[in-house]
């Protein structure tokens, strides 16, 4: 992303992801084992990757959160997102999804796919929150430990507010 998007919630600054971030990242996840655990190498390529939207909170010049997203023609996928514990509940992630929303939809995406341990209850109910809806499962999606995925989509367009909670 060329230009830095920034949003401010709750103390902190969403901005593109830059290589600088990943260790940081990574750390955010071994205290995450709700989310998907990738290695180093997984950062670097999606921040080369074309099509991809890889964003960072920060707050107080920390690394807070992240999300990684790719588009493929007018369909996004979220592939992953993590708060650091200390920042939980805090806004962050709405922000974080929000940027996200607003990023693939200035970019022609219709709809945004992402995929949710089954177990999970507090990212679905959060994923719902923000109008994504349950659409299927996938049996033995995630390792360690295994589990379903529950697959989830929302639609995006020009009526909705990406801020909008959905009751």
């Amino acid at each position: 992303m060329a230009a830095e998007l920034r949003h401010e919630q709750a103390r902190s600054a969403i901005r593109a992801m830059r290589e600088e971030d990943v260790a940081r990242v990574i750390e955010i996840l071994r205290d995450a084992p709700e989310a998907v655990s990738w290695p180093e190498a997984a950062f670097k390529e999606a921040l080369r990757s074309e099509g991809g939207l890889e964003l960072v909170s920060e707050t107080r010049g920390k690394t807070t959160g992240f999300l990684i997203g790719r588009r493929a023609v007018e369909e996004a996928e979220i592939l992953n997102l993590a708060v650091a514990a200390e920042s939980r509940r805090s806004g962050e992630g709405a922000a974080l999804l929000k940027a996200a929303l607003e990023s693939f939809f200035s970019r022609g995406v219709s709809r945004v796919f992402l995929e949710v341990r089954e177990s999970n209850q507090g990212a679905i109910t959060f994923y719902r929150k923000y109008g994504f809806a349950g659409t299927g499962r996938r049996e033995g999606y995630y390792r360690d430990p295994p589990e379903a995925a529950l697959t989830m989509e929302r639609k995006l367009t020009a009526q909705h507010s990406f801020s909008e909670v959905v009751d």
